[in-house]
């Protein structure tokens, strides 16, 4: 009887080793992921199965947000926007269209965009916009701590609850996976509407452990939002033990609050069911500038990878310059090649990385990809006063791309992420001068520095490349 059991035992393993390979293959995933996978499932099946239930899934093809009900939030802005009749600049009309082809994201005019270069001004700037809300507050980030910092947010949370404004809080629930439940259960004790986005739950939902949040939005009455790199927690306001903590976060007044604002409620729909609409929350926006915008929202869902579609059309259209500052450097090789090429054509490409990132892994597989960098001619420049985690390209004179998305597989391929173009000469100028000041702070790597890195590094960093995909 044991022997039979044996028998059925390793013929059901068999079966589903042999199954999940077949859904891998009908998945026509790229060739690069899908042969990795077949590998590892078929030498160390146990620990195979395991990965791929965490992080293998392909969840792309499943909608949790629904085409009808983000149109049905649009549809109120995309009235008012048609009304303005506002022209894109010619060189990014296309790059426009196909932020409009495929996310809806509608162009916005006239935003006034103040940049905050470190957590304490980010903090203290949307405090006071929360002490001047009246009728509604929404939050959402991908780590919200209940450390000093958390909790400062939160005292000032209560305190409007506790008038009458309507308060709603969204969280990553990996991000926040080591807040205490009494942190929240305490917000929603006083009338705050609080809920984790996609929650994962072990064993049935382990699955979404692979796609996180990671947003970071505020929008305050419809009329004031802010949006870029900064999560809640201590370290982004008073740095790291090694150093500073370097982020960009930015305060968007009028029509580009209402691009947060639908990506907001979408999100809010999509988590609670619950549908909000009404001019209290698309409140008429005031012109401040001559800007124009776009929000764009993306995620693993759905059939676009629009953020690196994006990237990837406005560097290979680029005719000066590309500017880059980002935690993270694991592009796909659309991304990486189309830079290669900018650089071998004259373009001045300069791309700013963090001498030391707050992941040792992260760090090396990042600096695998530097080697064809340096050779195609790209400025490699490393971040020293502490760690870099701004999330900013500059294009030329007039496109910037700000938000919450790093330059990685993760940001473009897993995360729900959140990133503005801005087509404004202006705001470009702005923007270059912060980052020509950080790179006062660089090291500018020179090519046979770099080249002659001990050989212990350079196979540490290439073995390390192999998990790009799952960082």
């Amino acid at each position: 009887m044991q022997q039979v059991l044996t028998y059925l035992f390793v013929a059901l393993y068999s079966v589903t080793i042999l199954g999940v390979i077949l859904v891998i293959i009908t998945e026509n995933r790229n060739p690069l992921k899908t042969l990795p996978w077949i590998i590892v499932l078929l030498l160390a099946p146990v620990v195979g199965l395991v990965f791929y239930f965490l992080f293998g899934q392909n969840l792309s093809k499943r909608r949790i947000i629904s085409r009808r009900m983000r149109k049905r939030i649009t549809l109120q802005l995309e009235e008012n926007v048609a009304a303005q009749r506002i022209s894109i600049p010619d060189e990014h009309k296309a790059l426009s269209a196909l932020l409009g082809n495929t996310l809806h994201a509608v162009p916005l005019y006239g935003s006034r965009i103040t940049p905050y270069t470190d957590g304490r001004s980010k903090l203290e700037a949307l405090l006071a916009e929360i002490a001047g809300a009246r009728h509604h507050i929404h939050l959402q980030y991908y780590i919200f701590c209940d450390d000093e910092t958390g909790c400062r947010l939160r005292d000032a949370l209560v305190a409007k609850a506790r008038e009458g404004v309507e308060v709603r809080i969204l969280y990553d629930d990996v991000g926040c996976s080591g807040v205490k439940k009494s942190f929240f259960e305490q917000m929603r004790r006083e009338g705050i509407e609080v809920y984790a986005f996609l929650h994962v739950k072990f064993p049935l939902f382990t699955s979404k452990i692979n796609y996180r949040n990671h947003r970071k939005i505020a929008v305050i009455d419809g009329r004031v939002g802010f949006i870029g790199g900064m999560n809640i927690a201590d370290r982004y306001v008073r740095g790291t033990k090694w150093g500073l903590w370097r982020d960009t976060h930015f305060r968007i007044e009028g029509s580009g609050a209402a691009g947060l604002q639908i990506s907001f409620l979408s999100d809010w729909s999509a988590t609670t069911r619950q549908q909000i609409a009404g001019f209290d929350y698309f409140p008429t926006a005031r012109r401040f500038t001559d800007n124009i915008l776009q929000i764009v929202p993306s995620g693993p869902f759905g059939k676009w990878r629009v953020l690196l579609q994006a990237d990837s059309y406005a560097v290979s259209n680029a005719r000066q310059r590309i500017w880059i500052q980002t935690p993270y450097y694991l592009p796909s090789d659309v991304l990486n090649s189309a830079l290669q090429v900018a650089a071998l054509a004259g373009i001045d490409v300069r791309l700013m990385l963090p001498a030391r990132s707050d992941a040792r892994a992260v760090d090396l597989a990042s600096h695998s990809y530097l080697d064809d960098m340096m050779k195609a001619g790209v400025k490699i420049l490393f971040y020293k006063p502490g760690f870099l985690h701004s999330k900013l390209m500059i294009v030329d004179d007039r496109l910037t791309v700000i938000g919450s998305a790093n330059m990685d597989f993760r940001s473009f391929e897993h995360n729900f992420e959140i990133n503005a173009f801005v087509y404004d000469g202006e705001f470009n100028a702005r923007m270059s001068e912060i980052f020509a000041a950080d790179a006062a702070h660089c090291h500018a790597v020179r090519p046979g520095e770099w080249f002659n890195r001990p050989r212990r590094q350079r196979l540490g960093e290439s073995f390390m490349r192999i998990f790009s995909p799952l960082m």
